[in-house]
């Protein structure tokens, strides 16, 4: 059993630094713009994850092997950030400005706060797959679409759009219901289907709200948390 954990968190560890390293990559040569390789890898890294999580067993220890992967990955982030490691991809993936201190922010939180919810919540319940859908499809794909297809800014946010703001709740609940569906499927959640769709819409009512606030950098700290706070009454 516990063999089969260290299994599960190799291949993970692999899928994970394969997907990071790969879109570093794509950045680094200038394919795609550090921006939009940045948003790539917030959207995508965390359904990976998560969805890696039906590789463990049901021990009590394979939350916290998981949580190793985001947190190690966190570590390097703060690392790179404060100039200790030297990674020009990374920083070319991660960055806006090719600043390695923005690492600090944005991605560090995302980082941080996989790991906790990796540990609190596992699949023992909805709640934490919820809040990380929203923050990595939801907010991921609404600055990838808003700023890309031209659309009216919003008169309480000029730096976001209606459509980014549309793309946020859309991409948000898609995530989320599609990654709530498997596990369901999986036999790990002990709630149906059905029963997840109505708060789901409502979580990605207010992730979208607060979301589209006139706050730069917390997104990835904001979205999580309304997520976790209503998602104890909600489900």
């Amino acid at each position: 059993m516990l063999g089969n954990n260290f299994l599960a968190l190799a291949a993970t560890f692999a899928l994970a630094l394969l997907w990071l390293r790969f879109n570093d990559y794509l950045a680094h040569r200038g394919w795609i713009s550090s921006q939009l390789s940045r948003k790539i890898i917030h959207a995508g890294t965390g359904p990976i994850f998560v969805l890696c999580w039906l590789l463990f067993t049901e021990q009590s220890s394979s939350r916290w092997l998981a949580a190793l992967v985001p947190f190690a990955i966190t570590v390097q982030f703060f690392l790179i950030g404060m100039g200790v490691i030297r990674d020009q991809a990374a920083v070319d993936g991660m960055s806006r400005s090719g600043d390695p201190r923005e690492i600090l922010r944005g991605p560090l939180y995302y980082g941080i706060v996989f790991v906790i919810l990796t540990i609190v919540y596992w699949y023992d319940s909805p709640i934490g797959i919820t809040a990380l859908m929203m923050m990595c499809g939801g907010d991921g794909l609404a600055d990838v679409i808003g700023k890309r297809i031209p659309s009216k800014p919003l008169p309480w946010s000029p730096r976001k759009t209606w459509l980014g703001t549309v793309t946020m709740f859309f991409a948000g609940w898609l995530f989320s219901i599609s990654i709530l569906f498997v596990f369901v499927i999986a036999g790990k959640l002990s709630i149906t289907f059905s029963a997840l769709l109505l708060p789901v819409t409502f979580l990605a009512l207010l992730a979208t709200t607060v979301e589209s606030l006139p706050m730069k950098d917390i997104d990835n700290l904001t979205v999580p948390l309304v997520c976790v706070a209503f998602g104890h009454l909600l489900f």
